[in-house]
């Protein structure tokens, strides 16, 4: 896989840029966000299978970075940073990150979360994801809404709605068994293919965003206690 490492610090850089290559990783450096951008313009060489973002860049704060690369590209991006703090994380996830590293890391967990990334990421030229499974239909409607899986499109009414890859995942995977009560466990696990505990948080924030993003409060229930479900106004 070849990999984008965004980070300023050379030292740091050249560390974590032999361990990946001792692992067959192909890694291609960029010191700011203005040469990460530049990197990721098409023609400028093979794909990249995921970009390692650092936050903290010289040039511009890698959330903007991170949004950027999300409005040009699908390839995955971990944030890989030394804020700990949740708001920081939740904000990263909101902006289309994929995930969330925060240092000092372990590098067999780095290396994981690499492969884990790339493991449901479709290769340039393959199929789109539809979700959090592959999904054979073409569309999920639930009343208003209507789900493209193929273009990762959402629309209400016939209007399209933009969503974070996050929230069309989770949307997606609601979707697929309206009345179906999902808990908040295999949500996590199936949308962000982890366990940890601190995501419980970006999954109520994600949910937010959606009912505020569609209009629809009531189309996605909480089940107190358990996790969430839509609500088909025509079930």
């Amino acid at each position: 896989m070849r990999l984008l490492l965004v980070e300023d610090d050379e030292r740091v850089a050249a560390a974590l840029a032999a361990v990946l290559a001792r692992h067959g990783f192909d890694c291609v450096h960029a010191r700011n966000g203005e040469e990460a951008l530049a990197a990721l313009l098409p023609g400028t060489g093979a794909p990249f299978g995921c970009v390692l973002l650092d936050l903290g860049l010289p040039d511009q704060d890698g959330f903007e970075v991170c949004g950027k690369i999300r409005k040009r590209t699908s390839t995955p991006v971990i944030m890989v940073t030394a804020r700990a703090d949740t708001r920081s994380k939740i904000h990263g996830l909101n902006l289309g990150a994929d995930d969330y590293v925060v240092k000092p890391y372990d590098t067999g967990e780095l290396l994981a979360r690499i492969h884990a990334v790339g493991r449901r990421t479709p290769p340039v030229g393959g199929p789109a994801r539809t979700g959090p499974r592959d999904e054979p239909r073409r569309a999920l409607r639930v009343g208003a809404v209507t789900i493209e899986l193929p273009n990762r499109l959402v629309r209400v009414d016939g209007a399209p709605v933009p969503l974070t890859r996050k929230e069309f995942d989770l949307l997606a995977l609601l979707a697929q068994r309206p009345g179906v009560v999902f808990r908040r466990e295999q949500i996590i696990s199936e949308v962000w293919r982890t366990s940890w505990e601190g995501t419980g948080r970006t999954l109520e924030v994600h949910i937010a965003s959606l009912r505020s993003k569609l209009r629809m409060p009531a189309l996605i229930e909480t089940v107190r206690g358990v996790g969430y479900k839509i609500v088909d106004p025509v079930g």
